[in-house]
């Protein structure tokens, strides 16, 4: 039996490249000894594909253990729990893919006027893990395959044939979702209520968000959820709603010219004075000044996140 992990969990933030859905981490770099020193679990801003070619280890997702021995994959949605140990002394080489699920579905139906059928994919896409053989997922195995391949050959129109294989993945995803078949369900009385409260954020950051609100949400007492997620985050709930809205606000700012009071309204700021005041809290800067300079600043941004780092 391994070693329990401890009551700490790790933000792992990437940046998905200009104008892309995906973010292909390839190569010898993901051969290697996984988890070493790393006694905690870590979640991403991103989906997460993973393709084991080879190697011996534990894989955690939530609360649950896995051995893998090669020729597997998993499907971690964003904000899931989890981790990756080689076994001690052994190499394993995986590569993964990181997905904007939430930007290429707004992508595919947009102009469609269909949210409600967006957001029922969305759900059953992040509904769960999936740990499985790649003999015992054939499909589902070979569109991973097929994606990785697309994305190291990177031949002519590759972003566009990858934009359609991707589109095929998550749609196998929700179908794979809609079943049954071995989940990997976190089946922690702990992390669920964070992930759950992690992904209304995501959705409703823009909308007022009273914390008692969040914690029924949750199905947990306000006390009992203000204590778990301070506990995991290192970081109250309002302090966390925050953060993504500066966040959010950020990328307006770098990437839109809309009026900085637009901007904060946008992202759920009900005051300009409300507004700086957390802007320059998170980044150390006023929002004209991000502006102005954003490539200065975002790596101050990345930081401001407790038990952050950028990728691996």
């Amino acid at each position: 039996m391994s070693k329990k992990k401890k009551q700490k969990m790790e933000f792992r933030y990437y940046k998905m490249p200009e104008g892309s859905y995906i973010l292909a981490l390839l190569g010898q770099k993901w051969v290697q000894s996984y988890g070493r020193d790393v006694d905690y679990l870590h979640f991403h801003n991103y989906l997460e594909i993973g393709y084991c070619y080879d190697g011996v280890g534990e894989l955690v997702l939530g609360e649950q253990e896995y051995r893998y021995t090669g020729n597997e994959f998993t499907v971690i949605p964003k904000n899931y729990p989890h981790t990756t140990n080689s076994d001690p002394g052994t190499i394993s080489k995986w590569e993964y893919l990181f997905i904007d699920v939430d930007g290429i579905l707004s992508d595919l139906y947009q102009g469609m006027g269909n949210t409600k059928r967006m957001n029922y994919m969305l759900q059953k896409v992040n509904s769960k893990a999936i740990f499985q053989k790649a003999k015992s997922r054939p499909k589902l195995a070979g569109i991973i395959r097929k994606l990785i391949e697309i994305m190291r050959n990177t031949e002519e129109f590759y972003m566009e044939e990858a934009k359609g294989v991707m589109v095929e993945l998550l749609v196998n995803i929700a179908r794979e979702n809609k079943s049954d078949r071995r989940p990997a369900e976190p089946g922690s009385r702990i992390t669920i209520p964070i992930a759950r409260a992690m992904d209304y954020i995501t959705l409703h950051y823009m909308e007022p968000i009273r914390i008692d609100e969040l914690s029924a949400w949750c199905h947990i007492s306000e006390t009992h959820f203000r204590r778990l997620f301070s506990e995991y985050m290192n970081m109250s709930p309002l302090e966390y709603i925050n953060q993504v809205r500066v966040q959010t606000a950020c990328n307006y700012l770098k990437n839109t010219d809309e009026s900085i009071i637009d901007i904060a309204n946008k992202c759920g700021f009900t005051t300009p004075s409300t507004f700086n005041r957390n802007f320059r809290q998170v980044t150390g800067v006023s929002p004209s000044e991000w502006r102005r300079r954003p490539e200065n600043y975002e790596q101050q941004l990345l930081k401001s996140w407790i038990h952050s780092e950028q990728g691996w």
